[in-house]
């Protein structure tokens, strides 16, 4: 396999022999599911136009991989050097948005939360099995191995994260930096393209757009009614909606991108804007009048821009009280099959302001602030001053949604 051979790339030994560029630091990015790289790609143009930095990019190969990551990791065209190489080698600066292998790694670790929020939605850890004790992502466990704090820095979106890394973990407290959500600020920064978005959606203006949002697992949207986007196609009139669709990148890496489009060909063929995880997502939200979800980052993101949201499933008891999820499901209305969706999508717009604040400030407690604190955080573990000017986040790419051949 090509990735078990090794690339003759900025490092190693005889790197000085083939670099154009002598001298960078080498920032390395891990990419163990496409939800991190998703969020690791909100932090890679705030340092990869330094000529004094050299980003490079793996995906961890191990016996458990996820589908499809290698794929979207190389459909960004930068260098990927295989996961064996850069077990060997010392990199200036490791970006993580995972918990995943940071065990292995060396160099110094800025770890990011990969959705909505640091701490988890859910009261258990996936990985917890029949865990008796709630799990967040800010465990000791997570956190430490075998004595060894794993990130040089840890960044927060929120200050009540950090009151909880002071009671879970506290001997990380030192490296902790709330820096407020990347995404978000990403979003509310490419807010004025919306109209760009829209006409790469193809909608009219005299047109509403409605997204289906869904995270993964049985009890997300998708899961729970995999007819939804079939039923709204068909209840709202088609001559002043268009219809998209998000779903989480684990439901396509999971399924497959040819049976998840597969089981919505039918709803793209008469109109559905099926957008794939690596294909604009945020834009879609931005693009969009209202939106029907569940529990997952994009629904609460959705929210966070003032976008007029409506649950149409979660997990119940499973929640953990006063988390992003549970925010939406006591703020936002619930789906009702029983009432015309034209007066539910009423009741989602007359709620959507209170929502907003709400989910807004549980996002982020440094709103607008997130590309100029990473990247301080950044140049700090590189040991590099930062460059002139205030860090901006990057502007969002126009959604591409799904095509379905004839």
């Amino acid at each position: 396999m090509e990735m078990d051979r090794w690339i003759r790339g900025p490092i190693g030994a005889g790197a000085e022999l083939r670099v154009t560029r002598p001298g960078c630091r080498t920032a390395l990015v891990v990419v163990p599911t496409m939800t991190a790289g998703t969020r690791l790609l909100d932090l890679v143009p705030l340092l990869e136009t330094d000529h004094r930095v050299q980003a490079v990019f793996t995906v961890p190969h191990t016996h458990d991989s996820w589908h499809g990551v290698e794929e979207f990791v190389r459909a960004q065209h930068g260098l990927v050097l295989p996961w064996q190489q850069v077990l060997q080698h010392r990199f200036d600066l490791v970006l993580a948005a995972s918990h995943r292998h940071l065990e292995e790694l060396h160099g110094p670790i800025l770890l990011v939360g990969h959705g909505a929020g640091t701490a988890k939605s859910y009261r258990y850890s996936r990985k917890a099995g029949p865990a008796t004790i709630p799990a967040t992502g800010l465990d000791r466990d997570l956190l430490v191995y075998r004595g060894r704090i794993l990130p040089s820095v840890l960044a927060l979106s929120t200050d009540a994260e950090l009151d909880a890394v002071r009671r879970r973990c506290p001997e990380v407290v030192l490296r902790a930096v709330v820096a407020g959500d990347i995404c978000v600020d990403r979003m509310h920064a490419s807010a004025f393209l919306r109209e760009r978005f829209r006409d790469r959606l193809a909608i009219a203006p005299d047109r509403r757009l409605v997204t289906l949002s869904s995270t993964w697992s049985a009890d997300s949207s998708f899961g729970r009614l995999p007819k939804l986007a079939r039923e709204v196609l068909d209840a709202l009139p088609s001559n002043r909606y268009t219809v998209a669709a998000v779903l989480h990148p684990n439901v396509w890496a999971v399924h497959g991108k040819r049976q998840v489009a597969a089981w919505l060909s039918d709803c793209v063929r008469d109109g559905l804007a099926l957008i794939p995880p690596e294909a604009g997502w945020p834009a879609t939200m931005i693009a969009s009048d209202w939106v029907i979800g569940d529990h997952g980052s994009t629904t609460a993101y959705a929210a966070a821009i003032g976008c007029p949201v409506t649950l149409a499933a979660h997990p119940g008891p499973a929640l953990r009280k006063g988390s992003l999820a549970d925010l939406v499901r006591r703020h936002a209305p619930q789906l009702r099959e029983d009432q015309p969706l034209a007066a539910q999508e009423v009741r989602a717009i007359e709620a959507s302001d209170r929502l907003g604040s709400v989910v807004s400030a549980a996002i982020s407690s440094r709103p607008g602030e997130a590309a100029a604190i990473l990247r301080s955080s950044m140049y700090r573990l590189m040991e590099l001053p930062e460059p002139p000017g205030r860090a901006e986040p990057a502007l969002l790419p126009a959604p591409v949604p799904w095509a379905v051949a004839p």
